[in-house]
C-alpha cells in the first residue's frame, strides 16, 4: 500500500490527518503560517524536492529505457540460441533493480512509501531455477513496462516543468535586466561615461510592471504544475513497481485466515472450559447425590428423598447452564426469527434499557448473520460492565452492499480498540471478513461503536 509521510487516518474513519502530505508545509509542522500556501510555495523545501525528482528523472528514464529495450531485443533476437531466456532473465532482473532505486528515490523526494513486491519464489536452489521465477513473476514484467512507459512521460514533465520554472523566474526578474545588464533587454539602463554615471530612466514601466506580473503567476502556478506532473509519477511508481493487488489481496486473506483459525480455537477452548467448570462438574455432582441416595433409599428414605430434590434443582441449574452455552455458540433464536428478534433478546438481558431498531428486508447469509449477533451482544456486555450508562441503542441497517451496526450509550465514554482489549479482538474479527470497526468515545462520553459488515444474501 503506498501512503505519504504524514497521512493517516484519523480513528480509522478516512480522514486524513495534518501532515506534509496534506500540503506545502514540511514535516513535523503544524505551526501556522502568515503567508498562504500560494504565496510561500515557490520557496518550500516539497516543491524543490519535487521539482528535482523531475529533473533526476530524465537521465535516470534514458538510462532505464535504453537499458530494458536493449537487453529485451538482444534476448529475443538470441532466442534461437540458448543465450535468449539468459538475457531475458538478466533483462528482468536489472529492472527490478531498477524499480528498488526508483521507490527509493520517491521514497525520498516525493515522501512516497510504497511496499517492497512480493520476492522471487522459488521451489529449488539454482540458477534455472532463479530464471524461470524472474521470468514468471509479474513484478519483473511490470517494473519492464514502467521502463517503457515512463521514459515519454520524464521526457514530458522534464520539458513542461523546466520551460515553466525558466520562464517564471526569467520575466519576474525582467526589471533587473533592465539595469544589470540592459544590452541584453534592447534597452538603455546604465551607461559609463569616463568617472561619472549617468542613469537613463526608462521609458516603459508599463511593459517592465506586466512583464514582471506574468513571471510572478508564473512562478506561483510552477509549483503546482510541478506537483500535478508528480501526481502521475506517484501513480506509475505505486500502480507499477509496488505489489499487485492480487498478492496483497492472498497476504490480507492468509492473515485473516489466521485469525479465524485463532479464534475458532479461542471459541473452542472456552466452550471446553465452560463445559469443565460448570456442567460437567455440576453433573458429576449430580451423580455423586443420587448414588448418596440410591444408598439411603432402604435406610433414611426422607434423607434420600431431600437428595433426589436437591438433585432435581440441580439438574435445572445445569440445564440452565448448557441453554447459556448453546446460546453463546448459536442461539435458536436467530436461525428462526433473524436479528431484529435476536437483538431483542439480548437486549432484554442488558443491564441498561436498550433501544433496538433493525431495519432489513431480508436477512443476510448466517455467517455474517451470526457474527451481526455477536457483535451487538458483546458491545452490549461492555456497556453492561464498564460504561456505567443508563441507556444504549442499537441500530441496524443495511446501505447498498454493506451490512451496518450502531451500538450508542451514555456513559463515560473511553474506549478504545487497542491496548488488547475486548474491542481489539472484536475489530480482528471483523476484519476477517473485510469489516470495519469505528470507535467515537471521548472520555467522559458518549460512546458510539459503528461496525461496517459484507451483505451477503443466501
Amino acid at each position: 500500500m503506498a501512503t505519504e509521510y504524514g497521512q493517516g487516518y484519523g480513528s480509522g474513519l478516512g480522514f486524513p490527518e495534518r501532515g506534509p502530505a496534506s500540503g506545502f508545509p514540511e514535516r513535523g509542522g503544524s505551526r501556522r503560517h502568515r503567508l498562504p500556501a500560494g504565496l510561500r510555495a515557490p520557496f518550500e523545501g516539497r516543491s524543490w524536492r519535487e521539482f528535482g525528482y523531475v529533473l533526476l528523472g530524465l537521465p535516470i528514464s534514458i538510462l532505464l529505457f535504453v537499458y530494458a529495450v536493449t537487453m529485451v531485443s538482444l534476448g529475443a533476437g538470441l532466442l534461437v540460441t540458448f543465450l535468449g531466456i539468459p538475457v531475458l532473465a538478466a533483462a528482468l532482473a536489472g529492472c527490478r533493480g531498477f524499480g528498488a532505486m526508483e521507490r527509493a528515490r520517491a521514497r525520498a523526494l516525493l515522501h512516497l512509501e510504497v511496499a517492497d513486491p512480493e520476492p522471487l519464489r522459488m521451489r529449488r536452489s539454482g540458477f534455472m531455477a532463479w530464471m524461470g521465477a524472474v521470468l514468471k513473476s509479474g513484478t519483473s514484467w511490470r517494473s519492464l513496462l514502467y521502463a517503457v512507459l515512463h521514459f515519454p512521460w520524464a521526457v514530458f514533465s522534464f520539458v513542461v516543468a523546466v520551460n515553466v520554472w525558466a520562464y517564471g523566474w526569467a520575466l519576474v526578474t525582467y526589471p533587473l535586466w533592465f539595469w544589470v545588464f540592459p544590452v541584453w533587454a534592447g534597452q538603455d539602463g546604465l551607461q559609463l561615461y569616463g568617472d561619472e554615471t549617468h542613469r537613463i530612466y526608462l521609458d516603459n514601466p508599463f511593459e517592465i510592471t506586466v512583464t514582471a506580473l506574468v513571471g510572478l503567476l508564473f512562478t506561483l502556478a510552477t509549483p503546482w504544475i510541478v506537483r500535478a506532473l508528480t501526481m502521475v509519477d506517484r501513480l506509475l511508481v505505486h500502480g507499477l513497481l509496488g505489489p499487485s493487488r492480487l498478492a496483497t489481496r492472498v497476504v490480507e486473506l492468509e492473515s485473516d485466515r489466521g485469525v479465524v483459525v485463532d479464534t475458532a480455537a479461542a471459541d473452542l477452548r472456552r466452550i471446553e472450559r465452560d463445559l469443565h467448570d460448570g456442567a460437567q462438574a455440576r453433573l458429576v455432582a449430580l451423580a455423586m447425590d443420587l448414588g448418596l441416595a440410591k444408598e439411603k433409599l432402604a435406610e433414611d428414605p426422607q434423607a434420600a428423598a431431600r437428595m433426589v430434590d436437591e438433585a432435581h434443582g440441580e439438574v435445572k441449574t445445569a440445564l440452565q447452564e448448557l441453554r447459556d452455552l448453546a446460546r453463546g455458540i448459536h442461539p435458536a433464536v436467530l436461525t428462526d426469527r433473524g436479528l431484529d428478534a435476536a437483538l431483542s433478546a439480548v437486549a432484554s438481558r442488558c443491564a441498561v434499557p436498550v433501544e433496538v431498531q433493525v431495519d432489513l428486508e431480508e436477512r443476510p447469509v448466517p455467517a455474517i448473520e451470526g457474527i451481526a449477533y455477536f457483535t451487538v451482544s458483546e458491545l452490549l456486555q461492555n456497556i453492561s460492565k464498564h460504561s456505567r450508562a443508563t441507556w444504549a441503542a442499537v441500530d441496524v441497517w443495511r446501505v447498498e452492499n454493506r451490512l451496518m451496526l450502531q451500538v450508542v450509550d451514555n456513559g463515560i465514554g473511553g474506549a478504545a480498540v487497542s491496548g488488547g482489549s475486548g474491542l481489539t479482538g472484536l475489530a480482528e474479527r471483523l476484519d476477517a471478513v473485510d469489516g470495519i470497526l469505528v470507535v467515537d468515545s471521548p472520555v467522559g462520553g458518549p460512546t458510539r461503536v459503528t461496525a461496517e459488515l459484507p451483505w451477503r444474501t443466501v
